[in-house]
């Protein structure tokens, strides 16, 4: 079994709060992780009925029989009422980490939380595998775009599934179940548009007038949407990075997949070679490393920070870092062989900034890593270096 880096994080606040809650993507492995960590807890899953029952019936002797002793209560958004009496429960008693919540309909579970169980709850999100995590196993790939392809579900590693017949079922699933519970949408086939249409903007400024244009919906229809995937974790946003921090909340933001398997597949790529020649095999690759440095800092209970940089003519730098006293610059790059293009928008910003170039990386899909007059070259597969550098919050 693939070891999970977010099980340190888990272990380190287990005994600072009474409820642990593991949100994240559907299938990023929420629940096997929860049963690996704690296997002498009580399972109960309330999208099965009979057990649903059983707790709706007495919520308050359930918990009684089985808190005190360690429970995980998988889908818990499926009863409402749980959440009043949790409150109870973990107020009346000093026992740390016996009750642990997975779910993955994340806003709904989170929206109880929120309002009932506020300053109880130690959060951690769980995705689909890093690079790091498949590094040293049998999964291990020494081609970028085996995994830009195939993602990073666990259950195309578990199960050996391939991509082409995982993820038109995991989208089918997500929309009629997680999209239909969060918003009242009519038409979900203009729905499924709309995910197709986001994936064509991996790594790229969001519009939303123009994605609205292109379905025939109002622009605020759009911005609610975009919140469904966020709040699903489909997608996540990069805002720009500005010395003025209130700039960065008003300038528009950059839209990512959180796996980039998922978004090949809403962009009908049908294997790997076709990576290749794709015209978004750039933008795609750009989504993957900041992807995975967004799982990376999560995954150890750290804030990412990230940010990208741009101006208005242009220059622009695919990755801001901004963690204090650092803010490390990154450039990214999916070619194989470096040209002095490539380190553009670093040196702008070094021009910017008073930043030296050891503090810049540059990171491409070849093999080796190395210095160059700009920046630090970084292969793709050693991603981990750039996580030694920056400071944890």
């Amino acid at each position: 079994m693939i070891q999970r880096h977010l099980s340190v994080y888990i272990n380190k606040i287990k005994n600072k709060f009474p409820i642990i809650s593991i949100t994240g993507p559907r299938q990023s492995g929420k629940t096997t992780l929860a049963k690996t960590l704690f296997p002498e807890y009580n399972y109960f899953n309330l999208e099965n009925p009979d057990e649903r029952m059983e707790v709706e019936e007495d919520i308050r002797g359930f918990l009684n029989n089985y808190a005190k002793s360690g429970i995980i209560i998988d889908e818990a958004q499926n009863v409402p009422d749980l959440f009043s009496y949790l409150q109870t429960i973990v107020d009346e008693s000093d026992k740390m980490g016996k009750i642990i919540l997975s779910g993955s309909q994340n806003f709904l579970l989170m929206e109880k939380i929120s309002q009932t169980l506020a300053g109880r709850v130690g959060i951690v999100n769980l995705f689909p595998f890093s690079l790091s995590e498949l590094k040293d196993t049998k999964y291990w790939k020494s081609d970028v775009y085996d995994f830009l392809f195939t993602g990073m579900y666990p259950a195309i590693y578990d199960r050996d599934i391939e991509p082409g017949d995982y993820y038109p079922g995991y989208i089918q699933t997500y929309i009629e179940r997680d999209v239909r519970s969060l918003k009242n949408i009519g038409n979900l086939n203009i729905f499924r548009r709309f995910l197709q249409l986001c994936a064509g903007r991996v790594g790229q400024i969001l519009n939303y007038s123009s994605i609205a244009n292109d379905l025939g919906i109002d622009h605020k229809t759009v911005k609610s949407w975009i919140s469904v995937l966020e709040a699903s974790y489909i997608i996540f946003l990069l805002n720009p990075h500005y010395n003025n921090f209130n700039k960065r909340i008003i300038k528009q933001s950059k839209l990512y997949f959180y796996d980039t398997g998922l978004a090949a597949s809403l962009l009908r790529v049908r294997n790997r070679d076709a990576l290749y020649s794709f015209n978004l095999r750039g933008n795609l690759f750009e989504n993957f490393i900041i992807s995975e440095y967004h799982k990376s800092a999560l995954h150890s209970g750290n804030n990412p920070d990230a940010y990208f940089y741009r101006d208005k003519i242009g220059n622009e730098v695919d990755l801001i870092i901004d963690k204090p006293p650092e803010v490390i610059p990154i450039e990214i790059k999916s070619g194989e062989t470096i040209s002095n293009d490539f380190f553009k928008g670093l040196i702008k910003y070094q021009s910017l900034s008073n930043i030296s170039p050891e503090k810049c990386f540059l990171i491409y899909s070849g093999k080796k890593s190395g210095k160059r007059k700009h920046a630090n070259i970084l292969s793709w597969n050693q991603l981990e270096t750039i996580n030694s550098i920056i400071p944890t919050s």
